[in-house]
């Protein structure tokens, strides 16, 4: 007996919802990477550099630290930037699925040619693709200011936010240490 023409069982409107529970998992878990925004943006731990060499130190530290939450922060800049320009927003969202699936929500490493690719390679190669193909839609003026807005958020969070205390925040997020703890 023949079964040409009929529907398979695997596609029933189950199978779709569990499609959908997993994809809302990873991208809980995906973007579970990523710092909280009440550690980043805690006031008691914003404070002037005591001189280049300590705001170059702590740059290093908080991009390091924060590095997923400043691309966040560079894609929305560009992505408002874009928002006058229908080509280069369209580029841009077909991008951002590029970088849904090849950075935030990629729960195993990256392995190309059978070499593993360490995450930050991965942001690199991603934000200079997604600057190259942006550009070649025309918005340049709009894409170099977007990315020059970015840049200034970046480096002067990263600046002034003091790098001793990021352990305290780890675990003040976790619920570990009580909150007048952390701050003295």
């Amino acid at each position: 007996m023949t079964t040409y023409g009929t529907i398979p069982t695997s596609s029933s409107p189950s199978t779709n919802l569990e499609f959908i529970s997993r994809a809302k998992q990873r991208i809980k878990t995906g973007l579970g990477t990523r710092r909280p925004w009440k550690i980043m943006f805690n006031l008691r731990s914003f404070g002037l550099p005591g001189g280049v060499s300590d705001a170059i130190s702590r740059i290093r530290v908080n991009i390091g630290y924060f590095q997923m939450n400043y691309a966040i922060i560079m894609l929305l800049v560009l992505f408002l930037s874009l928002l006058w320009h229908p080509i280069s927003l369209i580029v841009f969202i077909v991008l951002m699925g590029a970088w849904l699936f090849l950075y935030f929500l990629r729960d195993e490493p990256l392995v190309v040619a059978g070499r593993l690719i360490s995450d930050r390679v991965v942001l690199i190669v991603m934000a200079l693709l997604t600057v190259v193909l942006l550009l070649l839609t025309g918005a340049t003026l709009n894409i170099l200011v977007a990315i020059l807005i970015g840049a200034v958020l970046v480096v002067a969070h990263a600046a002034v936010r003091k790098t001793d205390d990021l352990f305290l925040d780890e675990e003040e997020a976790a619920g570990l240490t009580p909150a007048g703890v952390a701050a003295s």
